[in-house]
């Protein structure tokens, strides 16, 4: 990249490429959440044991905290669709007892 001449908007420039940056890294980090919830949810439809669950869970809720904690996601929102993902292991859990 060819050196730029200080002048008015070359902190705006600047501020671009960060925000691309960000935003690259962030929906990289999101689109994880995403698979590790769609891994806990096959896991459930193909029955598999209740140890592997609790990995992926415990995986699940690592990322989703993460993500929380670089404010990617909003703490709330984090902590919602772990009660969720927590309810339907819990639900397939007891339905096969």
């Amino acid at each position: 990249m060819a050196k730029l001449k200080t002048g008015r908007h070359t902190s705006s420039i600047k501020e671009a490429r960060k925000a691309e940056k960000r935003n690259k890294r962030n929906m990289a980090i999101k689109s994880k959440i995403k698979t590790s919830i769609k891994r806990i949810k096959t896991a459930i439809s193909n029955d598999t044991t209740e140890v592997s669950q609790e990995q992926l869970l415990r995986q699940a809720f690592s990322e989703l905290d993460k993500a929380a904690k670089k404010h990617i996601l909003h703490f709330k929102t984090a902590s919602n669709k772990k009660a969720k993902l927590s309810r339907l292991v819990a639900k397939n859990n007891k339905s096969k007892d």
